[in-house]
């Protein structure tokens, strides 16, 4: 029999996927899955449980809760010579990976993608010792995802993010860097960059709307330093997905990048804090196997 351990934040996302947990490891033993349950307790416990679920030899690895689970849980498989099956169940904030792989919120639908979904190899980034699956940035304005409190995420859900970017934004700054992507060159003072593997960022679902998850390239896009009201501007055309013609806006795809700034600058991978930045961000082609709704998605490329 197949086995599938399913990794879980028991405080994500209002309790949505701890509030579940029988229906999901029921709905697994009927697919043929001797399913166990491994509840995190605090920073690098997913990582660690998704490790050791694929030295045990498990089959099926679903990581369930919010972006900084999922995180974890591909941190912790990355480097692994056995790989199972993931799987994702959205039980967080924002939930972009889930969204951008158009995964139910809805966690009764989300676990019968698990069972009857499509399995896909994407793409996996990797910078320095560490792994993101869906972004990596940093700049003033990316800060805001992990100095939003947990408590205040529980309570507020993706207003929380909003409250606080309102807040920062009178404290913005550029920053001054050099970015090599796939042998060009930007250098100069930026406001923010992002590294995307997906086309959801933030809750923004046209932020990089040519991404594809199986096609080996990040999608870079920079801002550069601008005033207040660009940045208020620009990002109501993010929204539309009309950011990346701007002249303030710098867009390329590149399997490459290396970016170093000329102070310190902490890197955000998948929401979570990444440490300092001055590192090579490098694209894992078709690196994971996923289990995806049975569906056309437009974030794979020429699979259909």
């Amino acid at each position: 029999m197949k086995k599938a351990r399913l990794i879980y934040n028991p405080s994500s996302g209002r309790e949505h996927v701890k509030k579940h947990l029988p229906l999901i490891l029921e709905t697994l033993e009927k697919a043929g899955y001797e399913a166990s349950a491994h509840a995190t307790t605090g920073p690098d416990c997913a990582k660690n449980a998704a490790a050791l679920a694929c030295e045990r030899g498990f089959d099926l690895i679903i990581a369930a809760g919010g972006d900084g689970t999922i995180h974890e849980v591909v941190n912790g498989m990355a480097e692994q010579e056995n790989r199972p099956l993931l799987g994702l169940l959205p039980g967080g904030t924002t939930n972009d990976f889930a969204r951008a792989l158009h995964i139910p919120k809805n966690i009764e639908e989300a676990v019968q993608t698990l069972v009857q979904g499509q399995i896909r190899a994407v793409d996996v980034g990797k910078v320095g010792p560490k792994y993101f699956i869906n972004i990596a940035g940093a700049g003033t304005l990316t800060e805001l995802t992990y100095e939003v409190p947990s408590k205040l995420k529980t309570m507020m859900g993706q207003i929380a993010y909003y409250v606080k970017g309102f807040e920062k934004l009178p404290r913005i700054k550029p920053t001054d860097v050099t970015i090599e992507y796939d042998g060009k060159w930007f250098e100069g003072e930026v406001m923010l960059f992002l590294v995307s593997n997906t086309n959801s960022v933030g809750g923004f679902e046209k932020l990089a709307p040519d991404a594809y998850l199986n096609d080996g390239l990040f999608d870079l896009i920079i801002l550069k330093k601008t005033n207040l009201a660009d940045v208020v501007r620009l990002t109501g055309a993010a929204m539309r997905g009309e950011h990346l013609k701007d002249d303030n806006v710098i867009y390329a795809q590149a399997n490459r990048i290396k970016i170093k700034a000329k102070s310190e600058l902490m890197l955000n991978l998948d929401g979570e804090n990444g440490g300092a930045l001055d590192q090579e961000f490098v694209c894992l082609h078709n690196h994971i196997d996923m289990i995806v709704p049975d569906k056309k998605l437009n974030l794979f490329q020429e699979l259909y």
